[in-house]
Order: structure tokens, then C-alpha cells, then sequence
């Protein structure tokens, strides 16, 4: 994980610091907009890449967490910040698809409204459960959810992130109410 760190600050970094030869840029801090609560995985990048970026391009890199709506509080502050690469984002798949399906109407556009500057990090959903919980695998845990209905909870980063939407698949699992849900084994007959 560290590499994979590494290497997308070591990208971001060349980007930002090409900009930064071909402008007087910057030459005030800059905001790197966490659209989550800290000490998630959006905010533990920033934290690593802002470092990296401060010490390269002589401004600081301040990360503020900006929560809310699956990330669209801190998006729609971003989408209306001034277009000068003072005020920058980790985008998510929350921000950027997940919350133009879920909402009749954002305060930003995921399009138009935002320019890619790298992939910072591809980050999968993991299913985890306590170790006193006597499940060892995906089938044990849902039969003891089966036979315990109404005992068990989730967290996520909120409502609409892929982590809500992955325990609401995870739910409709369960209840057996999402038939093209199969294992591995049941596609390969």
C-alpha cells in the first residue's frame, strides 16, 4: 500500500509541479478538499499526497474535510471555488457517479464542473467482521444473519457511498430478494 501511495503522490506531484514551472503558480496555499470525515481512506491520501506536495511546491497543501451527502457537500464547495488550482479535491466514486443517480439534482455538475488531474489510488470495498463473530466467510456470515434477522448492522462513510451501496447489496443478498446475485460457483454452471 505504501508504493501504491507512493507512486500516486509521486505522479500528482509531477503534474502539479509541471504546472507550477509554467506559472507563477502557486504562490498561495492551496486547499485539498476531503469530501468525507477524516481518517478515511480519501482523507489518509490527502494527508500522505498534500505532505509531498507541500515540500515540492514551496506552498503549503492544507486538507480540509468537508463531509456530507456522500461527498457532495465538499464537491459542490470545490465546483464553486474560483478555476485557478488553489482549491483541489480527492474525487470518489461517490462524488463524481454514484450521487448524479442517487440525486434528482446536485449542486454541481460531475462533469462539466471538474478537470482530472491523476488517479490517486484504486481502492476496493472489503467485507470485515469482527473476530468474535463466528463467521469465516461470506456463506457462514449470511446463514447466521439468516438465523439471527434483525440483530446486525453496518457501518459506511454515508449515505450513497459505495461502502452504503455495497451493505445494501450485501442485505438484498441475504434476504434472497436479488435473484442475478449468485456466487462464483452458481456462474460457472
Amino acid at each position: 500500500m505504501n508504493r501504491i501511495i507512493a507512486g500516486c503522490a509521486g505522479v500528482a506531484f509531477a503534474m502539479l509541479s509541471s504546472l507550477a514551472a509554467a506559472q507563477s503558480w502557486p504562490n498561495k496555499p492551496i486547499r485539498y478538499i476531503v469530501p468525507f470525515a477524516a481518517g478515511g481512506t480519501t482523507d489518509i491520501l490527502a494527508r500522505t499526497i498534500s505532505e509531498k506536495l507541500t515540500v515540492a511546491l514551496g506552498q503549503p497543501v492544507i486538507v480540509e474535510n468537508k463531509p456530507g451527502a456522500g461527498g457532495g457537500v465538499g464537491a459542490a464547495e470545490v465546483a464553486k471555488a474560483p478555476p485557478d488550482g488553489y482549491t483541489i479535491m480527492g474525487g470518489t466514486i461517490s462524488t463524481h457517479a454514484i450521487n448524479a443517480t442517487l440525486y434528482s439534482s446536485l449542486p454541481y455538475d460531475p462533469v462539466k464542473d471538474f478537470v482530472a488531474i491523476t488517479l490517486i489510488a484504486r481502492v476496493p470495498n472489503m467485507l470485515v467482521v469482527n473476530n468474535d463473530i463466528p463467521a469465516k466467510n461470506v456463506a457462514e456470515l449470511i446463514a447466521l444473519m439468516k438465523a439471527n434477522p434483525g440483530k446486525w448492522n453496518f457501518a459506511s462513510s454515508g449515505n450513497g457511498t459505495s461502502q452504503h451501496l455495497s451493505g445494501e447489496l450485501l442485505r438484498e443478498w441475504r434476504t434472497c430478494r436479488c435473484s442475478t446475485f449468485r456466487t462464483r460457483a452458481a456462474r460457472r454452471r
